[in-house]
């Protein structure tokens, strides 16, 4: 029996994690002896002698490893006096599962409390990944830590941490929102990548269905769009697998693991001004799948998601231009996949919004305006003249592609699908394409649609002589107690202990129940929901917006008064989901950016553009109106709870 692949010059152990758990690679029996020399060995009796040495008891070990070769635990284990508990998770590109995550979660608890000084030990094979991913759950989970402050307290007892990004990011999707996920850190020097084993040595596992592996940097197999686009397969065989993710990470200048695509920031008060600072271009924020497309030659089109996972999609057809006889290969765009309505059918749709290589060449370093020409030339419209010719034959391909426009903030796209918000894209002559997270991407979203996902509790208050009362309490992770309530209704009572995704109407002043998130386990952060919070509580009324406008443009023209568009602007974006707003913000950019830069060729402004409306606002330009007491839908700030 093999040494587990990366085991011989990992560390051993890391340090105590909330002063309960004790991470540590798994170590080997004595059977291993005349594999690993004498100055790797890691023994139990050398972790018990550390635990003594603390002053201090290990009473429960629990082992989530996948195989049970590593030593004997009724000899080496439970003989000193330590229950071993057995959890397996598999750990090869898969992170514990919600079952498994439970049952960890509760075990740790009972034992805790019927033993509370007791330490426990926690390993996996190396004493990373899983074991990090289930501690960090339980303090979560139990004791209310935020995700954030979770990961980190496990990241100084066992440097690096958890070093695959998809356990962070599963982390970040239950516990709080996955935009947040920090990058995995670089792996250990120790570490090497073994392509045929997983991570406790067993021979990589075939599926039932016959596919081979799983997807590095996902946690389990899925089908392309939840199966509802026929015709494109999911990539689970290596090494084609490996050398599609790290082509597209390379061709990105991405030199860590997961996902390299860009990554918008939320907008907020801060970045705002930003708009001001140089050109940018607005398109639809569309409720689709983000994917990107490497496009390598004949029947070589693949596809990436955000989880890493590759799909294939061979009937795909991109001919060159100038030789339409030949196909297109290394190049990269970045995309959404959204399902249009049309004539009530489904039509799927490849959105691109940028690229990143064109037949190898750097395009992604030129500025935003010719790598939107780039697609519309080089690949729609050479696409749709080949179609023309019947050389292409769309109707055998799973979906179309088409570019995704982007405006100069002058008009308002109509879209037939779900629109979730706005991008602002960064179009300046030095802004190129950058992986990973991008702070001059903004994305903004109106208020109607700013939701918070809770975890609601229903509970019956009352005590003697008192009315008793059934009350929906919304509970958010990293805070002990209920940070709302909500009206409970004979409908609502069937999600009792449900995650719930809520909106607040500024009318009633209450929260109100849109759906269930069957998607998620676990509510939003606290820090995600005070972000909401807040901008809910600052809504911007028909008026401001109206009177705030002219302001505004005659402040991104005059830098001198450049303070006037961080106190205006945000008016103007958190009302554009007002239909009669959106037509004064366009009006009102359309004639300031025609003012100061014509478009080439245009001689004359658009028409009815020469006179703006004047302004009713008597207060001097730049003064934000104080906000009545309408203006406001929640709580002041310093009544809302604090952790």
């Amino acid at each position: 029996m093999a040494v587990p692949p990366r085991w011989l010059n990992c560390p051993r152990k890391g340090q105590l994690v909330a002063e309960k758990f004790l991470p540590f690679k798994t170590p080997l029996g004595p059977r291993y002896d005349d594999q690993v020399p004498e100055e790797n060995r890691f023994q139990w009796p050398m972790l018990f002698a550390y635990v003594n040495g603390m002053g201090a008891k290990m009473g429960l070990v629990i082992d989530l490893t996948n195989t049970n070769r590593f030593y004997n635990k009724e000899q080496e284990v439970e003989r000193n006096g330590v229950k071993h508990v057995k959890l397996q998770c598999r750990g090869h590109g898969e992170t514990p599962n919600e079952e498994q995550t439970s049952a960890f979660v509760n075990l740790c608890a009972n034992w805790t409390a019927r033993n509370p000084t007791d330490l426990i030990g926690v390993h996996c094979t190396h004493g990373f990944n899983r074991t990090g991913f289930l501690i960090v759950a339980y303090l979560v989970e139990k004791h209310s830590w935020s995700v954030e402050a979770a990961v980190q307290a496990f990241t100084v007892a066992r440097p690096p941490g958890m070093y695959k990004g998809h356990y962070l990011e599963e982390l970040f999707r239950r516990y709080g929102d996955a935009d947040d996920a920090p990058p995995a850190p670089p792996l250990p020097d120790w570490c090497t990548e073994s392509d045929d084993l997983d991570d406790d040595g067993n021979p990589t596992q075939q599926p039932s269905n016959g596919m081979k592996g799983q997807r590095a940097g996902g946690t389990t197999y899925k089908p392309f769009m939840d199966g509802l686009v026929p015709g494109v397969d999911t990539v689970t065989d290596q090494p084609r697998l490996r050398n599609v993710q790290q082509k597209v990470q390379h061709m990105c200048g991405w030199h860590k693991q997961g996902f390299p695509g860009a990554q918008p920031v939320s907008m907020d008060r801060k970045n705002l001004s930003f708009l001001a600072q140089k050109p940018y271009k607005v398109s639809w924020k569309a409720d689709g799948v983000r994917l990107m497309l490497l496009v390598d030659g004949p029947q070589q089109v693949y596809l990436v998601d955000r989880d890493n996972t590759v799909f294939h999609a061979p009937q795909l057809t991109f001919p060159r231009r100038k030789e339409p006889d030949k196909q297109i290969c290394n190049t990269l765009l970045d995309g959404e996949m959204i399902i249009d309505k049309v004539a009530g059918k489904d039509r799927p749709r490849y959105l691109a919004y940028d690229i990143i290589k064109f037949e190898g060449q750097p395009v992604g370093e030129c500025d935003f305006s010719r790598r939107l020409l780039c697609i519309r030339k080089e690949i729609e419209e050479t696409r749709d003249s080949q179609a023309q010719a019947g050389a292409l034959d769309k109707s055998r391909e799973p979906f179309s592609v088409r570019h995704k426009p982007f405006w100069d903030i002058t008009m308002s796209p109509k879209v037939s699908h779900e629109v979730d918000g706005l991008i602002f894209q960064p179009a300046g002559p030095k802004d190129k394409y950058v992986g990973g997270r991008c702070d001059d991407i903004l994305k903004w979203k109106p208020p109607t649609l700013n939701t918070v996902d809770f975890k609601l509790q229903i509970r019956r208050e009352g005590g003697e002589g008192m009315l008793v009362q059934t009350k929906g309490f919304l509970y958010v992770g990293g805070f002990e107690q209920p940070i709302a309530q909500m009206k409970v209704t004979k409908d609502l009572k069937k999600y009792d202990g449900k995650i719930v995704e809520c909106k607040f109407d500024g009318a009633t002043k209450q929260w109100l129940f849109l759906r269930e998130r069957t998607d998620k386990s676990f509510p939003n952060s606290y820090t995600t929901a005070v972000a909401v919070f807040e901008s809910i509580q600052n809504p911007v009324t028909m008026e401001i917006c109206s009177v705030s406008l002219p302001a505004v443009f005659e402040s991104i023209q005059n830098p001198v008064t450049m303070e006037i568009c961080s106190v205006s602007l945000p008016a103007v974006f958190e009302s554009i989901q007002n239909p009669v707003t959106k037509e004064i913000l366009f009006e009102f950019i359309t004639r300031s950016r025609y003012q100061q830069h014509p478009p080439p060729g245009s001689m004359h402004p658009p028409p009815g553009s020469s006179h703006p409306p004047q302004s009713s606002l008597d207060s001097p330009r730049g003064q934000k109106r104080p906000l009545s007491q309408g203006d406001h839908l929640m709580p002041p700030p310093e009544k809302m709870p604090k952790r």
